[in-house]
């Protein structure tokens, strides 16, 4: 990857190797690692290194370290590309879950969770600021979308085999973590050496942004993240602690949000484009606050498994449509911002990701139908931010009380 294109002339690249054509070659095959070592994850720490609920939830915790450390984004750009970093992040990925059963001891399992997480969290740190680089403010929502699709559709295909295959090939935890694995650094190589470096017009600053005017997108990405850790964490446990389900079920409900992430992602691309972003985050996180009531009432009212199962399908759609956030950003930013404020967002977004699973578990334990009523008043508050949202979001019209209040100095 020693050659380096301008954005503006990789239109003369062939199909393949222009810029839109790596974002979905990422975006593919960064769900075949995470998705293989995220659907063995609980039956390999149980049968290999017979982990107990404290050894789970330190698993976790230590797998977010890095999501709210995202900021370090910011001083390895200094000195290596973001395609690059990108890049290597896949890898890192890649390497860390092929060797994952090598090391069935929870020392070793921790380690190489933090290891795969650092790949993860900086890979879609990077990736997002590259989408918002390579693609225009008219295309973004409908691209954003189609990449969603891809990555749905990766996932899909990593489940499918692994529910197939198991029993009738004997399957092993290293064959299929080596596999999965390999794929994902695999396909990371052949992009470092296929793909030349793409100069974006705009140079990314190399400081931490923290922007008085982009308050309001802060204060999304907060709230989405703690929204995010409920469902994450207690929407599936819902279906295994209330209905008894077994892994080949949830597996399959798993299975179905894939397949309609697959068909519905592009379309709510078109709807973001369609009708903006505010609009489409209103009916976002109205559509968040019924299901989360929703949720309270399988406790409260006694509704039944289909309900539920319904409402998880539902609730994977209504997050698809988190894509606007992305959008808002980009038509409200600098151009020299979206790195750093990529990481810095990412950094927002995962401060509950450390701060909730602890006292949200404890509630839990009480009234689990609280827990999502919780939820539901967060997803009100997101409501309540995005009413602030332009029509039209531009440089200096980031929210509508722009119009009403003096623009504060950076």
């Amino acid at each position: 990857m020693s050659r380096f294109v301008p954005l503006a002339d990789s239109g003369t690249l062939p199909k393949w190797r222009r810029p839109k054509a790596l974002l979905f070659l990422m975006a593919f095959a960064m769900p075949i690692a995470f998705s293989v070592w995220l659907a063995l994850l609980n039956n390999f720490v149980v049968e290999a290194a017979n982990f107990d609920g404290r050894d789970i939830g330190l698993l976790h915790a230590i797998r977010e370290i890095p999501g709210f450390l995202a900021v370090g984004v910011i001083a390895v750009i200094m000195f290596m590309r973001e395609q690059v970093l990108g890049l290597i992040s896949l890898i890192m990925l890649g390497l860390a879950t092929a060797v994952t059963a090598q090391f069935p001891e929870l020392t070793g399992i921790l380690i190489l969770t933090f290891i795969s997480s650092v790949g993860y969290h900086y890979y879609e740190t990077v990736n997002q600021s590259l989408q918002l680089q390579w693609l225009t403010k008219a295309e973004a929502p409908q691209m954003l979308g189609w990449l969603l699709s891809a990555a749905s559709c990766a996932t899909f295909i990593v489940y499918f085999i692994i529910m197939v295959l198991w029993e009738p090939l004997s399957l092993t935890y290293n064959t299929v973590y080596m596999v999965g694995g390999g794929i994902t650094a695999g396909v990371a190589v052949f992009a470092m050496l296929a793909y030349p470096q793409f100069e974006a017009p705009h140079p990314q600053l190399k400081t931490i942004v923290l922007r008085r005017r982009y308050w309001l997108y802060y204060a999304l990405q907060f709230m989405a993240g703690a929204r995010r850790q409920i469902f994450m964490v207690f929407a599936g446990f819902m279906m295994v602690e209330k209905f008894g389900f077994e892994v080949h079920e949830l597996t399959a409900l798993y299975l179905i949000n894939l397949v309609v992430n697959i068909l519905v992602a592009p379309v709510l691309g078109k709807v973001v484009a369609r009708f903006g972003e505010q609009k489409a985050l209103i009916f976002e996180y109205s559509g968040l606050v019924l299901v989360f009531l929703a949720y309270g009432g399988v406790y409260f009212l006694g509704w039944g498994l289909m309900v539920a199962a319904a409402l998880y399908v539902i609730d994977h759609i209504f997050f698809g449509l988190a894509l606007a956030l992305k959008t808002y950003f980009q038509k409200i930013a600098d151009p020299g911002d979206i790195a750093p404020t990529a990481a810095v967002a990412f950094t927002i977004n995962h401060i509950a990701a450390v701060g909730l699973p602890l006292p949200l578990g404890l509630l839990w334990l009480v009234s689990p139908g609280a827990v999502f009523f919780l939820a539901a008043g967060m997803a009100a508050v997101s409501l309540t931010l995005a009413l602030l949202i332009p029509r039209h979001p531009v440089p200096g019209y980031e929210t509508r009380l722009a119009a009403i209040l003096p623009t504060p100095a950076e």
